[in-house]
């Protein structure tokens, strides 16, 4: 849909896109699952894998970031390229998992909440059917994510979840209902698609 076009982001060390390599991989291993799919795109960034999402037929993409020049830039990038179902969440990612599932439809009921949303406002309170996880790679983001997302009502029955880690430490400790389907790794990145029983 937006083929060619840039993806343009503020500099900062801790904004890491996915290699071009990688994200052409993972979106072959998702394929079919794409069309109609809600994600969730957690540590978002320059916001790359929940854009491409978008792209190839995702209805909702929930971006969150902590970085505001990142998020006011993501923002800036769906409102040019005229994209529909995108709401960009300026918090933490662990404050974002804190918040309850009424709370969630609550705050998405006026189809805007706090972080300007672009989409539908009964998109909001659903759960993911794709969620992508690339936290800083020096941190236990990883870890803690995960649990919140398993045990916050985030996913839905087979959700499919991506993980970017530091290739060299390998997956950490994950819920134990998350099964690794795919899993690769480009120079120091490891990076693994899980799925949720």
């Amino acid at each position: 849909m937006w083929r060619g076009r840039k993806l343009r982001f503020p500099p900062s060390p801790e904004i890491r896109p996915t290699p071009d390599r990688v994200r052409e991989t993972l979106f072959n291993w998702l394929g079919p699952r794409l069309p109609g799919a809600r994600c969730l795109d957690l540590f978002a960034g320059s916001g790359a894998l929940g854009l491409e999402s978008l792209s190839r037929g995702a209805v909702h993409v929930t971006f969150v970031e902590r970085d505001g020049a990142a998020a006011r830039e993501l923002r800036a990038r769906l409102s040019e390229w005229g994209a529909s179902g995108a709401e960009v969440e300026h918090t933490d990612a662990l404050r974002f998992l804190s918040d309850a599932a009424g709370t969630r439809g609550a705050r998405a009921a006026d189809g805007i909440g706090s972080a300007g949303a672009i989409g539908s406002a009964a998109v909001a309170s659903s759960a993911f059917d794709i969620v992508f996880l690339d936290p800083p790679f020096d941190s236990d983001l990883l870890t803690l994510a995960a649990g919140r997302l398993e045990t916050g009502g985030w996913l839905a029955p087979g959700a499919l979840i991506y993980v970017e880690c530091a290739a060299r430490n390998g997956l950490p400790a994950l819920p134990s209902a998350w099964t690794t389907t795919k899993a690769k790794r480009a120079g120091e990145v490891g990076y693994h698609l899980l799925t949720r029983a």
